[in-house]
């Protein structure tokens, strides 16, 4: 087992906001810092809470009638946020780290010292850890999920939030004739401009049909919601289930990307993330 410490890894900046502050300067901050949470403080400068994409997507479902719902960028921040923020010390070894949060199904945990708040360790922390000191260590085979959850490029959003949810992932593939088109994370959700500004409720796509014979007769509008294809990440980058697995935490960190379908033969056999490297980590 490698001995390091969380203080080695974590990342020293912190983003906070306030939790009297609105939903939209959470989405603007994660947008200009390139942040996947937001760490949210009380007027005393003290952490009550934090806010991930996840916790933006779960917002953006849309639950309830229509005249209950109000624009997601004008809701306070302190009820998209999660409550009751697991921590960890910096002297304490990275294995603790990877424990709590494959225990606590989180992605990152802050990190603070008798001083209060010290910094930040994240998935992405540990994945670069991973591929600096574990290459050679496992296969890609030995350590992706062979559950594969997909969803259809007609999927609505609210469908794939559901999959998600349902199933405790942040990953679904997006499926065309049984051949991965795309990939949908939390991050692609909670970004997504999918909401009317009035009402704040899924936009609506419209299409105006022309009769078969091209006159100028009635018309028929045809409505959707937004899609699976919308919003999902083309141009899906994939990895042989044989590769050493530190190779795909090479490839998530280049490419800014959370998981990567695993083939063979052309065909998923499974998906790694960076939940399932971290857990290479012993």
């Amino acid at each position: 087992m490698i001995d390091m410490k969380v203080e080695d890894v974590m990342s020293d900046e912190v983003i906070v906001m306030q939790e009297n502050q609105q939903v939209s300067y959470a989405r603007n901050l994660m947008l200009k810092h390139g942040l996947s949470r937001v760490i949210i403080v009380d007027t005393q400068r003290k952490p009550v809470g934090i806010v991930t994409e996840k916790d933006l997507s779960r917002k953006m479902r849309g639950n309830g009638p229509e005249w209950k719902r109000r624009p997601i960028d004008k809701i306070l921040i302190s009820r998209a946020m999660t409550e009751g923020l697991v921590t960890i010390k910096p002297s304490e070894d990275i294995q603790n780290a990877v424990e709590l949060m494959l225990k606590n199904n989180i992605s990152s945990i802050p990190v603070a010292d008798d001083d209060g708040l010290a910094g930040i360790i994240t998935k992405t922390d540990l994945l670069n850890f991973y591929k600096d000191k574990y290459s050679g260590k496992w296969k890609v085979s030995e350590l992706m999920s062979k559950n594969v959850l997909s969803v259809n490029e007609n999927h609505s959003i609210a469908h794939v939030i559901g999959v998600m949810e349902e199933n405790g992932i942040s990953k679904v593939v997006v499926i065309r004739d049984n051949q991965p088109v795309g990939i949908i994370t939390p991050e692609n959700i909670s970004f997504a401009s999918v909401e009317d500004p009035e009402i704040g409720v899924a936009r609506e796509k419209i299409y105006f049909i022309r009769n078969s014979d091209g006159k100028d007769k009635k018309n028929f509008r045809l409505i959707s919601m937004l899609t699976a294809s919308d919003i999902m990440k083309g141009d899906v980058t994939m990895i042989n289930q044989d590769e050493d697995a530190a190779k795909a935490a090479e490839t998530m960190l280049r490419e800014e990307i959370g998981g990567l379908p695993v083939v063979e033969d052309e065909e998923i056999v499974g998906i790694i993330t960076k939940t399932d490297l971290i857990r290479g980590i012993q």
